[in-house]
């Protein structure tokens, strides 16, 4: 099981941006396709962005569209989300995740999440 680690997240007025950053232990951060999720208070968790093993291919969640990027580097094992133009309904805890298998399954290997909050 690979150990994710999760840094960057904080306080930011409407408006401005953040990078979050997920780092992993071990040598094996390229088996992996990785993702973020974030989950609001008294709300489900949603998706908010894909990236495969060699970060050719991304995918966003609707909310995530426009704003934000995913990108990886797997010579430092952290995968990272750059989060532009931020709206109070951004606030959550985020979370990255460690995926074996294709964009569909439901095997994760969780950070411990990292609180963003956006001030109107």
């Amino acid at each position: 099981q690979v150990q994710l680690v999760e840094s960057g997240g904080g306080l930011v007025q409407a408006g401005g941006s953040l990078r979050l950053s997920c780092a992993a232990s071990g040598r094996t951060f390229s088996s992996y396709a990785m993702d973020w999720f974030r989950q609001a208070p008294g709300k489900e968790r949603e998706f908010v962005a894909a990236i495969s093993r060699s970060g050719g291919v991304t995918h966003y969640g609707d909310s995530a569209k426009g704003r934000f990027t995913i990108s990886r580097d797997n010579a430092k094992n952290t995968v990272y989300l750059q989060m532009n133009s931020l709206k109070p309904d951004d606030t959550a805890v985020y979370y990255c995740a460690a995926r074996p298998g294709a964009f569909g399954t439901s095997l994760r290997y969780w950070g411990q999440g990292t609180q963003v909050t956006v001030s109107s």
